[in-house]
């Protein structure tokens, strides 16, 4: 049982959890991790006063509790990991970037790994020079912090840096990964919301890109 500021959030999720759903939520998960069974919506209705709580807190308070979160077995504590992170993470010192790596590279699926990739885009934005380290994740020899590299400005709308993604995506083009594939094609299609028809130029440009990211990329451009 988790002590400190996540302990009644940890009791009301334990209390909530459901045997019949958990069994096919790990299936889903290809039985990676433990479930609860406890569905996002309610999840979300149990934890808000947490992730109310969250955004006042000091930034040491809040990695102490997503920490608290991640040694817990049943995967619903790290989606609350996730959750509070992107509640406060704007309001971090740029020093968390290495806590977010930390919960992005244990026990590491899509699951977690993408809602980090939103706090971690939150982070950089609040913090500029954070990009750098963007630059260098991309290379990463570990898929997941390069897919984080690549879907980070996910949902940035106007504020994207359309030319550092393209260089991204030109970076891992080559890549076997689906999971990298996919990133690519996502973030694309998320830019093309803005710049479509650089999107198409760039995808048209790159005649090596996988077929799963040219999908993905060209989805909603009637491509």
């Amino acid at each position: 049982m988790a002590s400190g500021p996540a302990e009644d959030a940890v009791a009301a999720l334990r209390a909530a959890a459901d045997p019949s759903r958990a069994a096919p939520m790990a299936r889903y998960m290809r039985g990676r991790h433990p479930f609860l069974g406890v569905a996002a919506p309610r999840r979300r209705e149990l934890t808000a006063p947490l992730l109310r709580a969250a955004r006042a807190w000091h930034s040491a308070v809040t990695v102490g509790v997503i920490d608290d979160l991640w040694r817990l077995p049943e995967r619903e504590f790290r989606y609350v990991g996730c959750d509070v992170a992107r509640a406060a993470a704007r309001r971090w010192d740029p020093e968390r970037l290495a806590d977010l790596r930390h919960w992005i590279t244990t026990d590491s699926w899509w699951d977690t790994v993408d809602p980090l990739a939103v706090a971690t885009g939150d982070l950089v934005e609040a913090h500029p020079t954070l990009v750098g380290d963007m630059d260098r994740w991309i290379g990463d020899d570990d898929i997941w912090v390069a897919r984080v590299a690549l879907l980070h400005q996910v949902g940035r709308k106007d504020r994207s840096d359309a030319e550092r993604l393209f260089s991204y995506c030109e970076l891992r083009q080559d890549d076997t990964e689906f999971f990298i594939r996919k990133a690519i094609g996502w973030a694309l299609r998320d830019l093309a919301r803005t710049r479509p028809d650089e999107v198409r130029r760039f995808v048209a440009a790159h005649p090596g890109l996988s077929s799963l990211s040219r999908r993905e990329a060209l989805k909603h451009l009637g491509g």
